[in-house]
């Protein structure tokens, strides 16, 4: 008699309850991955706006996802806003020395402008590489000594010819009058013109027609000494005393509102929106009025707690009137550039209320209300 195989439905069992349990398992994976969105680029686009001077700060610098880029950077263009600044980190781009990542600022380089944005791009964040050994002294990644400046000045120059014909502004550092800022140092306003001078030249040996912006400053009251920073206006004579006004095209300052309407007159014990128009005195009385100020960072803030915020109604209504402002009262200044269009998540704090889209993309009142404000009408 022929042997059988002896039959094992229990073991049958297991084998089909382990294929539906591997089943399932991978069925959720799938469902709860992100999903894959095909990004295709549109033919070239044009801002459509009655204000030219319209912009607002974008934050692409931490956003992975392709179309979230695409996205953002159409709401910018439908919203009116001809520009936008963005930040590069150096830190970024080069983490190694001499070694460049270019992918990321190619891609938020190239949807700008296939949305037809002009792009203002803000330049620093030191890569470790470039800092002081962390064993021997403790930094930041605003910390940079003079012994790597032209390391700075060669990734500027880097930057202006990868993107010459697309880039035609950039700004050397960000609020370089606060200690924050500057590496938790004493602000050095000598030091900061010797950076941006060594920085103008590598740009400009890599583009003549480059736009070199100076500055960034932010508003302050610090008095000489403190170890928060420096008074912007203090901060902005020393700069043009080093010879700063041989190293930049145009100066960029920052005019945040806080609780004050637009259209309160500057006082240089007042932090306001005009407050940048004594910032445009000291340039004239250095024989610097050519030189236009590019407002890269600016507007209100409607969080309900916050000690300086406003409504956010009064916060759409000022931002209109401060695009306005500009537009009629600053022969000047070509952008007054909002913070921040949007984030890629919530930041959860008083940040988030800067903003003008969610960052999944819901409008907020105040987009809508800018919107109705800059862009032509249908009749």
């Amino acid at each position: 008699m022929m042997n059988r195989r002896r039959r094992n439905p229990s073991g049958r069992r297991i084998l089909w309850t382990t294929l539906s349990v591997l089943g399932v398992v991978l069925l959720l994976l799938w469902a709860l991955s992100p999903p894959r969105v095909l990004v295709t680029m549109p033919p070239p686009q044009h801002v459509e706006t009655t204000n030219p001077k319209v912009g607002v700060h974008t934050r692409l610098t931490d956003e992975v996802e392709t179309w979230k880029i695409q996205k953002t950077l159409a709401m910018v263009r439908k919203m009116g806003s001809p520009w936008i600044v963005e930040y590069f980190p150096w830190a970024y781009i080069e983490p190694q020395a001499g070694e460049y990542r270019w992918a990321h600022s190619d891609t938020v380089i190239e949807h700008a402008r296939n949305q037809g944005l002009t792009v203002i791009a803000r330049l620093g964040l030191v890569p470790a590489w470039a800092r002081p050994d962390p064993a021997e002294r403790e930094t930041t990644f605003t910390y940079l000594d003079r012994a790597h400046y032209a390391d700075f000045a060669r990734f500027v120059g880097a930057f202006v010819t990868r993107y010459r014909g697309q880039v035609r502004h950039v700004i050397i550092w960000n609020e370089p009058n606060l200690s924050f800022e500057w590496g938790y140092r004493e602000v050095d306003p000598e030091g900061y013109t010797a950076l941006l001078r060594a920085a103008y030249d590598a740009a400009h040996e890599a583009d003549p027609d480059v736009v070199v912006l100076g500055g960034a400053l932010a508003p302050t009251l610090e008095p000489p000494g403190s170890p928060a920073g420096l008074n912007d206006l203090l901060y902005l004579r020393a700069m043009y005393e080093a010879g700063a006004a041989e190293g930049m095209d145009g100066l960029a300052a920052h005019a945040y509102g806080l609780a004050f309407a637009p259209g309160t007159a500057p006082g240089e014990d007042l932090l306001n929106f005009r407050r940048i128009e004594l910032l445009r005195e000291i340039m004239i009385n250095y024989g610097d009025e050519a030189s236009p100020i590019y407002v890269t960072e600016a507007g209100w803030n409607d969080h309900p707690r916050w000690t300086w915020s406003v409504s956010p109604g009064l916060r759409a209504q000022y931002t209109v009137e401060a695009y306005r402002w500009a537009e009629t009262h600053w022969p000047w200044c070509p952008v007054v550039a909002m913070w921040m269009f949007r984030t890629p998540q919530p930041l959860h704090n008083y940040q988030d209320y800067y903003t003008f889209v969610t960052p999944d993309f819901r409008e907020k009142p105040i987009y809508r209300v800018v919107r109705e404000a800059v862009t032509p009408q249908a009749p």
